[in-house]
């Protein structure tokens, strides 16, 4: 806040002292994003994004770290790997993709009669039900996420996808399209 308060009283006053960063921490932040895999062009971000963050603790009112420096490699260190956790995801949700585009349909027609039965098995399910199939298989978070996300038990989540893949099943062979 203290940062904040200054950058205002001063109005138009030199950007370089109302960074939170000096050049040597932006400089220890580039090296941990770097040797954490980060790609070059990604580097200027994850900078801003510890800045961001630091700006954030000091607005909320929170004692500002005792150690800038140490702080900021450590949250540089945090992004590297949220980088490489999102990297992981949409390299999964490609395989899976192409692994659906190289099993065999003989036609499109047959395709298009399995995408509309899913869908409408998907609108017979329930709310709860439903929501959990799309978020694990069409948004490809895993079972911890969605119980984070929706502020639900594991288990819970678990019996939902159980109990609505066995559904959505019963429902495309009682319609004959698998």
């Amino acid at each position: 806040m203290a940062v904040l308060r200054r950058k205002a009283r001063r109005g138009q006053g030199d950007h370089v002292h109302d960074d939170p960063l000096d050049a040597a921490q932006e400089r220890r932040v580039r090296a941990v994003l770097a040797l954490g895999g980060v790609p070059q062009a990604d580097l200027p971000d994850g900078v801003q994004q510890v800045r961001l963050r630091l700006l954030e603790r000091t607005a909320s009112g929170r004692e500002a770290p005792r150690d800038v420096s140490a702080w900021a490699a450590v949250v540089a260190s945090n992004l590297a790997m949220d980088w490489h956790r999102a990297r992981r995801r949409q390299d999964r949700l490609g395989e899976r993709l192409a692994a659906l585009r190289q099993t065999e349909h003989p036609s499109g027609e047959d395709t298009s009669l399995l995408s509309l039965a899913v869908a409408q098995g998907l609108d017979e399910l329930p709310d709860a039900q439903r929501q959990v199939l799309v978020l694990r298989f069409y948004a490809d978070l895993p079972v911890r996420g969605i119980a984070e996300e929706l502020g639900i038990p594991e288990g819970t989540v678990k019996s939902r996808l159980h109990t609505a893949v066995r559904a959505l099943r019963a429902r495309l062979h009682e319609d004959e399209v698998v």
